[in-house]
């Protein structure tokens, strides 16, 4: 999942989960968007890649692509358990393949409002949501 995303993308995510009736089906959807997620390679789960915060282990890193002006950052990510694993997959839909200057304008609390999350999601989970969420913009950081 390495694609630019647009605004439409994040629209039509927005617009399935307006359309499954509950959240037991939303948290299916989820967990099958984690199932298509690209595999990461077990080399790279390294405690540096460990995104700290989340109870579940999850591990991002950044593969700029420096071949595009301006760089565009694409991520890679994985976690050990199946929701948390949809989540990711979810934040790569919304800020992989984007500069980092789009990662940073990107309203993250108000798509989050908009799927519903906040009031879906355990505590934990919201909080690994938002550290996954930290880690993203502090790596969009180092690229401006």
């Amino acid at each position: 999942m390495s694609v630019a995303v647009t605004e439409s993308s994040i629209e039509d995510l927005i617009e399935s989960f307006e359309f499954l009736d509950d959240w037991e089906e939303r948290y299916r959807y989820i967990i099958d968007m984690g199932r298509k997620l690209s595999p990461m390679d077990e080399a790279l789960k390294t405690e540096s890649s460990r995104v700290q915060g989340c109870t579940s282990q999850v591990w991002l890193v950044c593969n700029p692509d420096q071949e595009q002006t301006p760089v565009r950052l694409n991520f890679i990510a994985d976690s050990d358990a199946h929701i948390v694993r949809g989540l990711v997959a979810v934040l790569m839909m919304i800020f992989s393949g984007r500069t980092a200057q789009e990662i940073l304008d990107t309203d993250i609390e108000d798509i989050l409002k908009r799927l519903e999350f906040a009031q879906h999601l355990s505590p934990n989970r919201a909080n690994g949501l938002h550290a996954m969420v930290k880690r993203i913009q502090a790596t969009a950081e180092n690229y401006r």
